[in-house]
């Protein structure tokens, strides 16, 4: 059992807490209330960045101490909205929200995952019809070892994690983010995950 932080209550934290809670973890989630994230991280073994990623840079910056030493899974999209609500825009072109994380606490082992498909596949990955990728961006190898752990707790098998490399890998995984609203816009809101064929 792990200690495990949600940062975020929405569809994206709300999900993965259920489903880490059903793995046998002991998951607390922090919504907006001052002081409540804090509370929640110092407490945590692992914190999950599940808040809205045009303000995840400055939410997660002002927990630094208590971040300090942690596993900091980041699963949010940094992007500017368009007119439908979509994402539209990356906040940080050239760069990733998960990079400028990892930047901003040096301290901190931030691992990007779970980011390149709706949420309902991020636990429950064996509904689609072929095998989703869950790909891993991070600069510390056991770090990466835990969360590959944690995806599997979530039904992910071994063969669908792919581990890209190193935190700069999170622009990529972060880019792939432009596709949504056109596979939205085409075919509704049916689940579906970017994945690799081989």
């Amino acid at each position: 059992m792990t200690t495990i932080a949600v940062l975020g209550n929405g569809r994206v934290g709300g999900n993965l807490a259920t489903a880490l809670t059903r793995a046998g973890h002991e998951v607390t989630v922090a919504n907006r209330a001052p002081g409540t994230a804090a509370d929640a991280a110092r407490t945590a073994q692992i914190v999950i960045n599940a808040t809205p990623g045009a303000g995840s840079l400055e939410r997660l910056v002002a927990l630094r101490e208590e971040l300090r030493g942690k596993i900091l899974v980041d699963v949010s999209n940094a992007t500017a909205a368009g007119p439908d609500g979509l994402p539209a825009d990356l906040l940080y072109p050239g760069s990733s929200l998960a990079e400028q994380l990892q930047e901003a606490l040096p301290e901190t082992h931030v691992v990007k995952t779970l980011n390149t498909m709706l949420f309902p596949v991020m636990t429950a990955p064996a509904n689609l019809t072929q095998a989703p990728d869950a790909f891993l961006s991070g600069e510390d190898p056991q770090a990466k070892q835990t969360v590959r752990e944690l995806l599997i707790n979530l039904g992910w098998r071994k063969e669908w994690i792919t581990d890209l490399g190193g935190i700069r890998t999170a622009r990529a995984t972060e880019a792939a983010i432009l596709f949504v609203p056109h596979v939205i816009r085409s075919s509704g809101f049916t689940p579906f995950a970017i994945s690799i064929a081989r």
